[in-house]
């Protein structure tokens, strides 16, 4: 799902209009951006969380050069899934 379709389902289902669903749908997600800038966490029960790691630099390898090269510490988003939509979605593979 994009967030176009995010924004079109809002709309359909509340009967927002599009322009609406819009402005709502980028409210909560600058919230979420805000949040994981201040090296925040955020908790959707039922669905996951997002939180923010910190990897240290290290040296790694250019594949095909086999050359070193310095790679740079680096904080990255990282989601983990709820317990429940996991096993929601294992049940429907059965």
């Amino acid at each position: 799902m994009t967030k176009s379709e995010l924004i079109d389902a809002l709309a359909e289902r509340r009967d927002f209009s599009r322009r609406t669903s819009e402005h709502i749908v980028n409210v909560v997600f600058g919230a979420m951006k805000r949040s994981l800038m201040e090296r925040g966490r955020i908790e959707v029960r039922g669905f996951g969380s997002f939180k923010v790691r910190q990897y240290k630099g290290y040296v790694g390898r250019n594949p095909k050069t086999g050359q070193e090269i310095s790679v740079a510490p680096k904080v990255l988003p990282v989601f983990k899934v709820s317990k429940n939509l996991r096993a929601q979605l294992n049940d429907d593979l059965s």
